[in-house]
């Protein structure tokens, strides 16, 4: 009897585990980040700094994990540092307006690409959100100095854009 009580549990807690992973993994249904901002208008500054750091925090997650699996390769590494000073600079100015920081959830949201070619892949497409969040965002009426961060966060992004790029040419 214990063993089969044992066996139960052992059950219902890798069932929850496996669902919590898979809901947990698909960011586009989540209210986070570059695609929870996806769509969305007239955005209170509070909102696309949440937004903001969100998707910093999921690129540096997700290079993270691909860097921790694949090894230490450019341009992940130099990437997954800037992603760094990124959330450096949302976190300045929402402490400035008096904003909460939000947590960072994104390890929720991650997952591990099957390869390096689909990690440039990942690179590309997160690079091509974060770009469009960061355009939609400068079509509104900003502070001067949260339109320069978001200028300088789409340029950066613009350029690891080239980076993923340029690594996965090499692949075709």
């Amino acid at each position: 009897m214990k063993r089969f009580g044992m066996k139960i549990i052992v059950l219902v807690v890798a069932l929850s585990t496996a669902g919590i992973a898979g809901a947990f993994a698909d960011v586009a249904s989540a209210d986070f980040g570059a695609r929870g901002a996806e769509g969305k208008s007239g955005l209170t500054i509070e909102q696309m700094l949440t937004y903001a750091i969100q998707d910093e925090y999921l690129a540096r997650a997700e290079y993270e994990l691909i860097i921790e699996e694949y090894g230490s390769i450019r341009p992940f590494t130099n990437i997954v540092a800037a992603e760094q000073r990124h959330i450096e600079w949302v976190t300045e100015l929402l402490d400035k307006y008096g904003y909460s920081l939000p947590e960072n959830t994104a390890r929720m949201y991650v997952v591990l690409p099957e390869d390096l070619k689909s990690s440039f892949e990942t690179g590309v497409q997160a690079e091509i959100d974060n770009i469009s969040m960061y355009e939609s965002f400068l079509q509104s009426d900003l502070p001067d100095d949260v339109r320069d961060l978001f200028e300088q966060l789409k340029r950066a992004s613009e350029n690891h854009l080239r980076a993923f790029r340029n690594n996965l040419n090499r692949y075709n």
